[in-house]
C-alpha cells in the first residue's frame, strides 16, 4: 500500500510539472499630468488627436465616471500608490504646497494649511506588493511625491528609477541650462539626452527598453506617469504648424475662446482667473498628441514582444485639465472649471482599463470610481492577496465590469487649501447621481444633479434640503472618522471681502 500511494504521489508531482505554468499579468499603468476628461477623441475632442488612446479604449473599458482623489496632483498620485485618500496619507496638496509659496494672503479667511511633504515610507505601494510577488518594477516620469531622495521611488518599491525626483513639472532654468520638455533637462534622475531631444519621446524609449530586457520567466509592472500634458507648454515646432492649420480649416475664432468672467468667477481667490471654453491650443494639442503617439510605441512593443494580450493597462490623469488659470491651455466643457477646483472639471478625467486577455472589449461603463481604486483593481487583475495592506479605501472595479448600473458607493475629496487656480478650500461627497460641495471660504454646501446637470450650474441644496443634510452627515463623518485637518484659525489680516454668491 505504501509503494501505490508514494507512486500515486510521484505521478502527481510529474503531472504537475508538465503543466504550463500560467504568468501572472503584466502591468502598464499610465498616468498623464493635468490632462481634461475632455482632452481625447474618445471622450469628444474634436481638436486633439488621440487614435492610439481611443484604439486602448476599443480593446477594453471606458469609464465616463472616473474621478482622481484632490483636484491638484501629488495627493492624488499618492492615492494611486498606496490605494488611500490623500486624507489619510498626509499628503493633501501639490508638494510642497501653496501654503509655503504665497502663505495665507489678506483674502483669505482662514490660515492657510501646510500639506505633508513627502509619502510617508512607511505606506506600502503598489510596487512594493507587486515586487514581493515577484514583479519586476519600473518607472519613468514624473513622481513629485518626496522632496528629497529618500523618498523617490526607488526607495518605494520600484526597482528603475528614470526621471521620478522632487519636481511636479520639467524644470525651466536658464542659468543651469535646463530647458523643460526638451534636453537639456537639469533632472538628477534623468542623463541629458542629445540638444533638442523631447522628453516624452525619452521616457518611452527608456520604457521600451526595459520591456526589451525583461523575459516571459517573470511578470513585469510599468509605472509610466508623463510629464505631459503639465506647464510649460512647449512642444515640436513640426506638430505646432500642424495644428495651427487645422485651427484655420475648423474656423476657430480666437476671440471667443477664453471667457474673462465664466460664472465660477467671482468664488474664485484672487487672481486674474478666465476660461478656456474652445479646445484651440495648438501647443497644447501638441503636447496631447506626443503623449498618444508615445503611449503607441509602448503597445507596439508589447504587441511584437507577444505580450499585449497578456498585459493590464490602465490609463488616467492626476487631476482634470488646466482650464481656469496659468494659461488656460485646454478646455473641460461640459463640466465646470478645472483643476484646483472641486467642481467636476477638477476632478473627473478619463480612464481606460485594458483587461488581460482582453476582455470586456469596447465596454462603456458609468459607475463612479476612483483614484484609490487602481491599485486593488490591479492586485486582483494579478490575483494577488496581500495581507500586507492596511486600512486602504480602494475597491477592485472588476466586479462593475459586467454592470453600469449605479451603485451607493460614496467617493469623498479633502482639499483644505487654497489653490493656485482660483479654487477654494473644501470638501466633497458624491453618492449616486448626487454630489455635494462644502466651501470652507463661503461656508456654502452645494448641491447638484449630475446626471440632470454635469456642469453643475443649478444648486439644488434649498429645494433638495433632505439629501443635502444626508449627504453632509455623511461626509462630516467620514471626515472625523480620518482626523481630517480642517481651517479653524482665522486670518488676523483677512481684509474682510466677502466671495459673492450667485
Amino acid at each position: 500500500m505504501r509503494t501505490i500511494t508514494l507512486l500515486l504521489l510521484s505521478l502527481i508531482f510529474v503531472f504537475a510539472a508538465c503543466q504550463p505554468q500560467i504568468k501572472k499579468p503584466n502591468v502598464l499603468l499610465i498616468v498623464a499630468d493635468d490632462l481634461g476628461y475632455s482632452d481625447l477623441g474618445v471622450y469628444g475632442s474634436s481638436f486633439y488627436e488621440t487614435p492610439v488612446l481611443d484604439a486602448l479604449s476599443a480593446d477594453g473599458i471606458l469609464f465616463t465616471d472616473g474621478y482622481a482623489t484632490c483636484p491638484v496632483c501629488s495627493p492624488s498620485r499618492s492615492s494611486i500608490q498606496t490605494g488611500k485618500y490623500p486624507i489619510k496619507t498626509g499628503v493633501t496638496d501639490w508638494i510642497p504646497g501653496r501654503s509655503q509659496f504665497a502663505g495665507t494672503t489678506k483674502t483669505d479667511r482662514w490660515i492657510n494649511l501646510p500639506t505633508k511633504n513627502n509619502m510617508d515610507l512607511e505606506e506600502i505601494t503598489l510596487a512594493e506588493v507587486l515586487r514581493n510577488n515577484g514583479y519586476n518594477t519600473f518607472f519613468a516620469g514624473k513622481w513629485h511625491l518626496g522632496e528629497t531622495a529618500e523618498y523617490w521611488p526607488e526607495n518605494q518599491g520600484y526597482d528603475i528609477n528614470i526621471g521620478g525626483h522632487s519636481k511636479g513639472s520639467p524644470t525651466m532654468n536658464k542659468e543651469n541650462g535646463a530647458n523643460g520638455y526638451f534636453s537639456p533637462y537639469g533632472n538628477p534622475r534623468l542623463s541629458d539626452g542629445p540638444e533638442g531631444e523631447y522628453l516624452p519621446d525619452r521616457l518611452a524609449a527608456e520604457t521600451i527598453s526595459f520591456i526589451e530586457s525583461q523575459t516571459s520567466a517573470k511578470p513585469f509592472m510599468i509605472c509610466l506617469p508623463f510629464y505631459l500634458v503639465h506647464n510649460p507648454q512647449q512642444a515640436k515646432e513640426e506638430m505646432i504648424d500642424y495644428f495651427t492649420k487645422k485651427r484655420v480649416t475648423m474656423n476657430l475664432d480666437e476671440a471667443a475662446e477664453i471667457n474673462p468672467t465664466p460664472n465660477w468667477a467671482e468664488f474664485a481667490t484672487v487672481g486674474n482667473y478666465q476660461e478656456r471654453m474652445v479646445q484651440g491650443s495648438p501647443v497644447y494639442a501638441s503636447m496631447v498628441k506626443s503623449l498618444d503617439e508615445n503611449i503607441g510605441k509602448i503597445i507596439e512593443k508589447l504587441k511584437d514582444k507577444d505580450w499585449y494580450d497578456n498585459t493590464l493597462i490602465l490609463f488616467t490623469s492626476d487631476n482634470g485639465g488646466l482650464s481656469t488659470a496659468e494659461g488656460w491651455p485646454t478646455s473641460n466643457l461640459p463640466f465646470r472649471a478645472g483643476k484646483g477646483w472641486l467642481y467636476e472639471g477638477g476632478i473627473r478625467v478619463p480612464l481606460i482599463v485594458k483587461m488581460p486577455g482582453n476582455e470586456y472589449k469596447g465596454v462603456t461603463n458609468a459607475i463612479p470610481v476612483s483614484g484609490i481604486d487602481i491599485l486593488p483593481t490591479i492586485l486582483s487583475a494579478a490575483g494577488i492577496n496581500s495581507h500586507e495592506l492596511k486600512d486602504i479605501d480602494g475597491v477592485s472595479i472588476e466586479q462593475y465590469f459586467e454592470t453600469s448600473e449605479n451603485n451607493t458607493r460614496a467617493l469623498y475629496w479633502h482639499y483644505p487649501h487654497y489653490a493656485n487656480q482660483g479654487g477654494n478650500p473644501g470638501s466633497a461627497i458624491r453618492q449616486g447621481k448626487y454630489k455635494l460641495i462644502h466651501d470652507f471660504e463661503r461656508g456654502t454646501a452645494e448641491l447638484f444633479d449630475l446626471e440632470a446637470d454635469p456642469g453643475e450650474l443649478n444648486d439644488l441644496s434649498q429645494t433638495h434640503e433632505a439629501i443635502a443634510d444626508s449627504l453632509f452627515k455623511l461626509l462630516d463623518e467620514w471626515r472625523i472618522a480620518n482626523n481630517a485637518a480642517m481651517m479653524t484659525d482665522p486670518n488676523p489680516n483677512w481684509d474682510g471681502s466677502e466671495p459673492v454668491v450667485r
